[in-house]
């Protein structure tokens, strides 16, 4: 029998989101679910009572008692928790390394499932379920938004008859979803912009978007990820990176910091007295504020002014002051979620845990914890390939045979060619033989003009103008042996330009690969 799908309003303050719009509503129904939500769950998202309505979802007071499967946005309060009830599923965030207490109430409550959307592993078979990296491209957009709204300058550089407006400058700290989502935002605004991450290797994508890398001269040999992000540096890689920012902090207007590691606090980044150096007017943004912020000066929630006037913003909502664009993307997020629990398509979700993907996101199956899952590689490389052991005579007799029975086709085929010609000029009339020459020189001569050359020395150019040299040549050779002085000496003339058209187009097309080519 299909199951109900309950959307319950969200309780946290200043939480616009919800788990549901009209749009993902009707795609989770062809899985074969029964959807009911909250009255006015969605209204601060800008999705009316009356849209639910029209998708086939049920508007109700209370989605808690009915419903078999509850989605919702942020992790559940206690007395959420003590709704759930025995053999129900839950599928919301519930950051569970950070909440053991909730953990273990949910499991009290004995549930058939309760799956973390924070948890989904950073594999690509999951990129579909990632919530976390919906959110933080969101985050990272936005938080770009609000320093603009608080820089008090334009972003882009201007001369204009009124003076000159120098571009502001960004730096962003950590590379991952959300940075480099502010590294677009950013960019596309007018601002120069600079990147830091501990990973070498995202170097290559900052500087594809236009901004500037901050190499560090210390070799990091922990540098990596872990689980998909970055993991902890050394404390004498950690004193090198500070260095660097203090450098940047009197230069910069914007930072934006991004830096997180699951399960940790967030790592202290930016701190006091590289505020303290900021020009007057400058701004942070703090994406890590809800794990304690990456500047010291951050205070979650809010948003304060420093003595020396920096303004720092470590708001926790983010994706929320986007409400109707995060929750689509959350949305979606869920109803691939529900599309992999539910294969069959029947209404009834398959908690499968051989699946990697819902392993890594199920906290408690059955009433039971199961967090935390077994590792999850986030990168396979092909399985070595065993060599194969080669008799170095028997390779030979091997060629030899191939190379025999290559030259016995060719004298076949030389053999029957020179019959078939033999043939014809016993039986075709004069006139005909002398087309027939005409024909086989240009067989010869286009061979060895175009067809007999490497592929990767062929452009539409040069096939062109060799097929025409090629054509020129061949008539001039006929030519040549006029009994008129002038057009012997035009001929030679056409010989001579068409080979060095040809030859030419050969050293131009080489040179032009070679502006491809790596030293």
């Amino acid at each position: 029998m299909a199951q109900l799908i309950g959307v319950p309003n969200e309780v946290a303050e200043d939480e616009k989101r919800v788990a549901l719009t009209p749009e993902t509503a009707g795609r989770i129904q062809k899985l074969g679910y029964k959807l009911q939500i909250e009255r006015g769950a969605g209204e601060s998202a800008n999705f009316s009572d009356a849209s639910y309505r029209e998708a086939g979802v049920e508007v109700v007071d209370d989605v808690w008692g009915s419903s078999d499967i509850v989605m919702k946005v942020r992790q559940p309060t206690a007395g959420e928790a003590a709704k759930l009830g025995s053999g129900k599923t839950l599928i919301s965030f519930v950051w569970p390394a950070q909440n053991e207490d909730l953990v273990k109430t949910l499991s009290a409550q004995k549930p058939h499932a309760v799956l973390a959307m924070d948890q989904v592993p950073r594999i690509s078979r999951a990129q579909k379920l990632d919530a976390l990296s919906s959110m933080a491209n969101i985050a990272g957009y936005r938080a770009v938004v609000e320093a603009a709204n608080n820089f008090g300058r334009f972003f882009t550089g201007q001369v204009t008859a009124a003076g000159k407006v120098p571009p502001a400058k960004v730096l962003v700290i950590g590379a991952g979803v959300a940075g480099l989502a502010a590294i677009g935002a950013a960019r596309s605004m007018g601002a120069i912009v600079r990147s830091f991450d501990i990973r070498p290797e995202v170097a290559e994508q900052i500087e594809s978007m236009g901004a500037e890398f901050l190499f560090l001269d210390f070799d990091n040999e922990d540098a990596g990820t872990e689980g998909g992000y970055a993991k902890p540096s050394s404390p004498e890689f950690r004193e090198k990176q500070l260095e660097l920012f203090r450098a940047q902090a009197s230069d910069v207007d914007i930072v934006i910091t991004t830096a997180l590691i699951p399960g940790r606090p967030a790592p202290k980044l930016w701190l006091e007295d590289m505020v303290k150096s900021m020009k007057p007017g400058s701004v942070i943004v703090d994406l890590a504020a809800e794990q304690g912020g990456n500047c010291d000066l951050t205070v979650p929630g809010e948003r304060i002014v420093t003595d020396n006037d920096v303004t720092v913003i470590g708001y926790t909502d983010m994706a929320s002051r986007m409400a109707a664009q995060s929750s689509q993307l959350y949305g979606t997020n869920l109803r691939h979620m529900l599309d992999d629990l539910t294969p069959e398509k029947n209404g009834v979700p398959n908690v499968n845990m051989d699946d990697v993907v819902i392993r890594g996101c199920t906290v408690i199956k059955d009433g039971a914890v199961t967090f935390p899952p077994p590792p999850v590689a986030t990168s396979a490389a092909p399985k070595p390939v065993a060599a194969v052991k080669i008799d170095p005579e028997e390779e030979a007799r091997k060629a030899e045979a191939a190379a025999s029975k290559a030259a016995m086709t060719k004298g076949i085929m030389i053999a029957l060619a020179a019959g078939l010609l033999a043939l014809i000029g016993l039986t075709a009339p004069a006139d005909f033989l002398s087309y027939l020459i005409v024909f086989i020189l240009s067989v010869i001569v286009g061979y060895y003009v175009i067809w007999n050359v490497s592929h990767s020395l062929h452009t539409p150019l040069m096939a062109v103008t060799n097929a025409i040299s090629g054509i020129i040549i061949v008539g001039a050779l006929l030519q040549v042996s006029s009994s008129n002085t002038l057009v012997q000496v035009l001929a030679g003339i056409g010989v001579f330009v068409a080979a060095i058209n040809i030859f030419g187009g050969f050293l131009v097309t080489r040179r032009m690969l070679a502006m491809f080519q790596k030293s």
